[in-house]
């Protein structure tokens, strides 16, 4: 397989820079295959194939941006689905040929805007997480997408990722033919035009909504990478209001965010949700470094102060936004985002700012995708 590859890639590719891996990493260690970003496996998934699978799973959800390609040796339609559906981009049959090449490429190609051959990096990706129902995490994605895009005017897209209740329809007064389970099913032919349908703008801002209803079996979506392989290659920025930060959905959310929101209350309850939902996201190997605690809805008075929070939770306060009922409920019922004139307005203002790298936080900087690589390689 190997030798074939490589004479292929040689042929469509002069002078790429090929490495070979004898045996297959931990799932846990698929970082390790990777020298950089926006790279292109070539996995064997003939010889084992299970273990191949988990691996290719992992290998999609990483944040650098691989692009898998699987190497199959019979034409099984059933497995190449579920290569297809743990993240592969496309899959070569044995004995591999020139023509099939050619068409990877030209597939690969396709997924990767020609922004990236500039060197643009992928969208910063923000997945705002409630420690438990009722926090106003929704609430708080929502105005942080559009008071982001008032303060930057980037490219922006607000996904409701939440399969079960997702409720910015409910919030923005919007309906679409589409949610993100036709992304989904749909992946592997997703272009401009494709995803303009999928969306819906509203005051400069992409939407992406959840199903309005319930999927049969809503366990098996697990795996939100081919929404946000994309998105984070046509937005600037891309803020996914998620369910919580529970189960294989929400985790593959995580993973591949640059910044974690956990939205909480100073109450109890609330904080007791957070404590542990630090500790589910400490044992899955979710970096702490990327966790921001947001306490929403916070009074001075009730529950504890943000001080006694931090202690509580072993991590700094990221931001507060004060309690404010009436503007809340006043842009409910506009379908609109509390307005940048009240107390909260103001907060979420502070929160994109800092976020934006316009604040107190600086903004990371990233390395090129995969035309880049292999300008370099020449």
């Amino acid at each position: 397989m190997v030798q074939e590859i490589q004479s292929l890639l040689e042929l469509q590719l002069p002078g790429i820079v090929v490495t070979h891996s004898r045996t297959y990493p931990s799932p846990r260690d698929a970082g390790s295959v990777l020298s950089g970003s926006g790279q292109v496996v070539f996995l064997d998934l003939a010889s084992e194939p299970e273990h191949a699978l988990e691996l290719l799973a992992a290998l999609s959800r990483l944040p650098q941006g691989a692009q898998v390609v699987a190497l199959l040796t019979g034409h099984d339609p059933d497995f190449i689905l579920r290569c297809l559906r743990a993240g592969a981009a496309d899959f070569l049959l044995r004995p591999f040929t020139e023509d099939q090449m050619e068409a990877a490429l030209a597939k690969l190609a396709r997924r990767q805007p020609a922004s990236d051959a500039l060197g643009k990096e992928p969208a910063k990706m923000v997945a705002v997480m409630p420690a438990k129902g009722a926090c106003g995490a929704t609430t708080v994605a929502c105005n942080l997408a559009f008071q982001w895009k008032k303060l930057t005017g980037q490219k922006i897209l607000l996904a409701d990722l939440d399969p079960l209740a997702g409720t910015l329809s409910f919030l923005l007064k919007i309906k679409s033919t589409f949610s993100f389970v036709d992304t989904l099913q749909r992946a592997h032919e997703l272009d401009a035009d494709l995803w303009g349908a999928m969306v819906t703008t509203v005051n400069g801002v992409d939407v992406l909504l959840s199903p309005e209803m319930l999927s049969d079996n809503p366990q098996e979506v697990r795996d939100p990478t081919p929404i946000l392989d994309y998105a984070r290659h046509a937005y600037d920025v891309v803020i996914a209001d998620s369910g919580s930060v529970y189960g294989d959905w929400n985790l593959n959310q995580a993973r591949a965010a640059t910044e974690l929101l956990l939205v909480t209350t100073n109450e109890l309850p609330a904080l007791q949700a957070a404590q542990r939902a630090l500790s589910y996201l400490d044992a899955n190997r979710i970096g702490r470094w990327k966790v921001r605690v947001i306490v929403n809805r916070y009074q001075r008075d009730v529950g504890l102060n943000r001080d006694v929070i931090g202690t509580a939770l072993h991590t700094e306060v990221f931001e507060s936004l004060p309690s404010d009922y009436d503007s809340v409920q006043k842009a409910l019922i506009e379908g609109k985002a509390v307005l940048s004139t009240t107390p909260l307005g103001k907060g979420f203002a502070d929160l994109a700012a800092r976020l934006a790298g316009q604040g107190k936080e600086s903004k990371k900087k990233g390395s090129g995708g995969f035309f880049g690589m292999f300008s370099k390689t020449k």
